[in-house]
């Protein structure tokens, strides 16, 4: 769900951003299943994944969501974090947004082969839709009605969009904390 995050945290290597963006598509050990540096972007999406979860910023945005929407609280943590990432991209990145995205999409389908075919399917929507759906607070609402009617089971994700304007103001206080930490632990990653 928090594309645009995993490919910021991507670094400048093709194929580890290339991993890093598939990682919510691949499954089970990686040994041996993929050329090195596309398993090593998707180590690096798994160890993103596990210090979010673990972060003291990260649980407080959990926390800050209503009780009813369970366990769907890390997913809307993803999206939020992924609209103040787009939102203040200016603060983050030098380059602009959309020639951001033109330039890592090119990277993205330079790999296409080597995504899973679900994915394939995903990046038009990923890169024209969704992504930038999420430079504001409407958009995401309408994201998550979208993601909602995907999800088979009966599920909260609909109503996602209140929580993010009800609590705006800390959970980008959280996203703040959060985010030169994780970049950090990134770094840190892709160096080894």
């Amino acid at each position: 769900m928090n594309y645009l995050f995993h490919l910021y945290l991507s670094g400048d290597d093709p194929a580890i951003l290339t991993g890093n963006f598939m990682g919510d598509f691949v499954k089970g050990p990686l040994a041996g299943r993929f050329p090195e540096r596309l398993g090593l972007g998707l180590a690096l999406h798994r160890r993103i994944d596990s210090f979010a979860q673990g972060h003291p910023a990260f649980t407080a945005s959990r926390l800050r969501i209503a009780p009813e929407f369970g366990l769907y609280r890390g997913i809307l943590v993803d999206l939020y974090y992924d609209h103040f990432l787009a939102s203040t991209w200016r603060q983050w990145h030098e380059e602009p947004l959309p020639a951001y995205l033109g330039r890592v999409r090119k990277i993205v389908e330079g790999h296409r082969g080597l995504l899973p075919e679900s994915l394939q399917r995903l990046v038009p929507v990923i890169f024209e839709d969704m992504i930038p759906s999420y430079l504001t607070t409407d958009g995401v609402a309408g994201a998550l009605r979208r993601m909602s009617r995907r999800v088979p089971r009966a599920n909260p994700l609909a109503d996602g969009g209140r929580e993010l304007t009800r609590n705006y103001h800390a959970l980008q206080e959280d996203f703040r904390q959060f985010l030169p930490e994780v970049q950090r632990c990134a770094r840190e990653f892709s160096r080894h």
